[in-house]
Order: C-alpha cells, then structure tokens, then sequence
C-alpha cells in the first residue's frame, strides 16, 4: 500500500465510540472503552506493518474531565492497565511512542508509566505513535504563545521572527509534518479541538463505524479514499 508517494506520512484518529458500542452490546460503559483499546493496539501495530511513519490517536481530550467520575476512574483504571500492556505488547513492535498533552494532572502512578514507555520505545525507528491524553488543541495554541512571548520578553527572540513555521516548533507535534489525514469515527463529522493548527489542510475522512469496530479494513477504506483526492493546499 506505501508504494504509492501520495500515501499519508502522518494520520490522525478522533477515536469515537466507545460508549455507544458498549450500550450497543448492553455493557457497562467501561468495557467499550477496553475493546476501543484493545482495537487501538491492534491497528497500531498493523499501521507500523504497512509502513505509515507517524499516527497520533485523540484519546483523552481536556474536555473529557467533564464526564462522570465513575467513569473517569474507570478511564485512569484503563490507562494505567494499558500503559503496562503497552510495554509487554509492543516490545517486539518497532514502534516509538510518544504522549501529548498536559500531563501534569494524571497520578504520579500513570505519569511515571508514560515516563517509562517513551524511555523504552525512544530508539525505534519504526512508527512514530503520539497519544494524545489530556490533550486540547486550544490549550496547546495558548501554551505556544506563552512560550513565545518569554522568549521575546527575554530578548531571545524577536517579533520579527514569529512565522508559522517555527511557531509550529513550540506546539506539541513539533518536528512531526502536518496530518494529511483525519480520521473520525462513530459518524461524528467535527474535530472536537484536536490538532485545529496543524489540521488547516488536512483531508477528512467520517465513519459511521464505532471505533471498536474500526479494524484494519476501514482503515483501509479510509486510506484509498484519502488517495483518491487531489490536495490543492489553497492554490486552487
């Protein structure tokens, strides 16, 4: 499938679903958020296999703190399993994992465990993975400014200087080409602040698909849609 040049360097996944699938299947709401995990895992590891080099995967927004606390809990239960069966399971992956995000708010339990993941993964050469948990791409934005503004404070850079190349330098996928392809699953058709920068000419592509249910072959579907298009980048 990566013969083709036009195929995506970078594809990002809004990762929609879970709890509608697990209502589907007359499950509490935490078992649709392990299946989407353990789907998630699986299309990782098949999207390194066809040769895609960067995929960054929406999977606790900013936002998301507003939901029950029964069900944030189950969510900080699941990632903290799933950050240690990201390190037994992808061992053998030649993937790298990278997290973004704020961070800073998850226990010190999970926040040693990213530690630990992008320590181990942090000399593959394969995917680069980014995982994006307490991510919102408004907060980045803001973040990006901030650090901006010190420097120029600091007479280490100037007003001049600010162009949206190394603006993008201070966002959380600095050194990472833009998405060329947004994936959203679960019929949704917004992109609910992930990635607003670095999404300005990307492709999209909408499933009615619960993301459980989104295995290797709508992401195929998704990829020879994307190849299908002709990018115009506003020259046209």
């Amino acid at each position: 499938m990566t013969d083709s040049e036009s195929f995506p360097k970078h594809v990002g996944i809004i990762m929609d679903g879970n709890r509608r699938w697990a209502r589907q299947h007359h499950l509490p709401v935490a078992f649709g958020h392990s299946k989407g995990a353990e789907n998630f895992k699986n299309l990782a590891i098949y999207c390194n296999k066809i040769g895609l080099k960067n995929m960054t995967v929406y999977a606790f927004s900013t936002e998301n703190w507003k939901r029950s606390e029964a069900e944030i809990s189950a969510l900080m239960l699941l990632f903290k399993k799933y950050i240690n069966d990201v390190l037994n399971k992808f061992e053998d992956e030649n993937i790298k994992i990278k997290f973004i995000g704020d961070t800073s708010k998850f226990s010190e339990e999970i926040k040693k465990g990213i530690e630990n993941v992008e320590t181990k993964t942090a000399s593959k050469t394969g995917m680069q993975l980014n995982i994006a948990m307490n991510y919102g791409s408004r907060a980045e934005i803001i973040n990006a400014t901030k650090e901006i503004a010190i420097k120029i404070s600091n007479g280490k850079m100037k007003f001049e200087e600010i162009t949206e190349e190394n603006f993008s330098d201070y966002l959380y996928t600095k050194n990472l080409p833009d998405p060329d392809l947004i994936i959203r699953t679960a019929g949704e058709q917004r992109l609910s602040n992930f990635m607003l920068w670095q999404a300005a000419y990307s492709e999209f592509y909408f499933s009615d698909v619960l993301w459980p249910d989104f295995g290797e072959q709508e992401f195929d579907k998704a990829i020879n849609e994307y190849l299908k298009r002709t990018r115009k980048f506003g020259g046209q």
